[in-house]
């Protein structure tokens, strides 16, 4: 059952990628017949030369780059290597257009905005054309020294080195037996924690994920401790502690020796995810083409997700990484299995498509198999909700999983808001995720509402009919007077697509509504 006190939901989290408030995101288009991921793969692993040099690489300058800019000669660099796009253009699932943003220039920038987690070598090695030239730079010589100052000059405007004292830090401290490392982030953080923990081999990779930035330590330990760690957060003041236990009695001259990236604060964009190898413990179907794929951690792995956030699951399926992002949720809506469930687990909410590329693999696994599994995604906030008294949300398939975190978040956490309404569309009744645990929930609480929406129902269905609308949306989102309403959205591309455009057409602000992006 759904139970806000119990906390039975997703974990947070989105199968989809999140665009910033109010923004559609990247759209996807109708890809011709024969031109999938799988079709693409298998095309450039042809043998045919997609570079033009005949497996030559050479070096390019910027003004060669600069000359392939056709549709038909399409070169761009990505972190300093050269890659011919034309052969990919009909398979990117962004159609050309996106693709041409990046023609004959550094395409870094426009790739790290939507495709950051795409392992872009795997996937274009074929398409390599050589690395950038080396610019080198002429040093000019400093310029002369200012005058002297006399006492009729005004004084010099300086400008002020940065706030260091909002910067976060840490400290530790030991006892025989334990060591503890604290962090102070210097600001509230989430309740549900926002700590990433791993220790491998002896080296802690301590990441807080704060908003749009991230704060790292990263050390090769002074001596071994054992793989059980628990990480405590007191959200209000901001203080994260990492409790750790020695193998060995004894007292540490130090915490140990740092590494690359150690006491680091960075947008989190600029920051690597950290993947994790995952055992497949179970898995259970819950519809005709749905199941729950539990996941466990490795030890001495502590993973906490922040609302609206998803995690990556990456794979090499016929010599090339495929990425994709899925909902981690709650174990309470998982099936009882003959194993107890650790708290390191990882539950995935998964439709599986008999003609895609990576859930026809995940399907395929063995238990027992292992999957490498990234740290949370995405840049959804609770913040804009803070002062919100309506909250709609609008959700169609799978997009279900992120709106139950916050369907929690919102009944739970929220005091400002008085009144949750869920809109869920699905083709048909079978399709329908979670309908007991939400009609449950909706009897039981007064402030939420769920309507469900069938496509082609069948003809003994008594609810709401047919597809998302402009009559239907100005229907459903009633703005009180004197209330504060928000709006989010999940679903397949074109779902979400038109929803924005009808929530703008409706006189909804960028700062009333956000879109998780597929």
């Amino acid at each position: 059952m759904l139970n806000p006190s119990a906390q039975a939901f997703p974990l947070p989290g989105s199968q989809q990628r999140v665009a910033a408030s109010g923004q559609p995101g990247r759209k996807k288009v109708a890809l011709k017949p024969g031109h999938s991921l799988m079709d693409w793969i298998r095309f450039s692993k042809s043998g045919r030369d997609l570079t033009g040099l005949r497996g030559r690489l050479i070096e390019v300058t910027q003004e060669e780059l600069q000359k392939h800019n056709t549709r038909e000669d399409c070169w761009t660099s990505i972190r300093g290597m050269v890659y011919n796009l034309s052969p990919y253009m009909d398979y990117h699932p962004g159609g050309e257009e996106e693709l041409m943003k990046a023609a004959g220039i550094d395409g870094t920038e426009l790739f790290d905005q939507v495709h950051r987690w795409v392992n872009y070598e795997s996937m274009l090695k074929e398409c390599l054309v050589g690395r950038m030239a080396t610019v080198k730079k002429v040093i000019n010589p400093p310029p002369p020294p200012p005058p002297a100052l006399t006492g009729l000059l005004p004084p010099v405007s300086v400008t002020p080195l940065p706030d260091r004292d909002s910067q976060p830090r840490y400290d530790w401290f030991q006892t025989d037996v334990t060591v503890h490392v604290v962090v102070y982030t210097k600001r509230q953080v989430p309740n549900t924690g926002c700590t990433l923990v791993d220790l491998e081999s002896g080296v802690l990779r301590v990441e807080v994920l704060l908003g749009k930035m991230s704060y790292m330590m990263h050390l090769r330990l002074a001596d071994s401790v054992e793989d059980s760690i628990t990480v405590h957060t007191t959200a209000l003041v901001g203080k994260i502690q990492v409790n750790m236990q020695k193998q060995v009695k004894r007292k540490w001259t130090s915490l140990g020796e740092p590494l690359e990236n150690h006491n680091t604060l960075l947008k989190k964009k600029d920051r690597a995810l950290c993947y994790r190898g995952c055992l497949l413990v179970s898995k259970t179907e819950v519809n005709h083409n749905t199941y729950i794929f539990r996941m466990q951690l490795p030890p001495g792995t502590v993973r906490h997700l922040p609302v609206g956030q998803h995690v990556f699951l990456k794979a090499l399926i016929q010599d090339t990484e495929v990425v994709r992002p899925y909902t981690p949720i709650d174990p309470s809506l998982a099936p009882t299995s003959r194993s107890p469930p650790q708290e390191s687990d990882i539950y995935l909410l998964i439709k599986v498509y008999p003609d895609g590329v990576f859930t026809p693999y995940l399907n395929s696994l063995p238990i027992g198999a292992h999957i490498s599994i990234s740290g949370p995604e995405g840049t959804f906030s609770l913040r804009p909700l803070r002062d919100v008294t309506h909250l709609y949300l609008l959700a169609a398939g799978t997009g279900l999983t992120p709106m139950v975190r916050l369907i929690r978040s919102a009944l739970q956490d929220i005091e400002s808001i008085r009144k949750v309404k869920l809109l869920f569309f699905n083709r048909r009744e079978e399709d329908i995720l979670c309908r007991c645990e939400l009609d449950e929930l909706a009897a039981a609480k007064e402030s939420f509402e769920v309507e469900h929406v069938l496509s082609e129902p069948c003809d003994s269905w008594g609810g709401r009919r047919g597809r998302v609308d402009e009559a239907m949306l100005k229907d459903v989102l009633n703005r009180p007077g004197g209330s504060q309403c928000y709006v989010c959205v999940c679903g397949p591309p074109a779902f979400t697509e038109l929803i924005v455009r009808l929530l703008e057409q409706q006189g909804f602000s960028e700062g009333e509504f956000h879109a998780f992006q597929g």
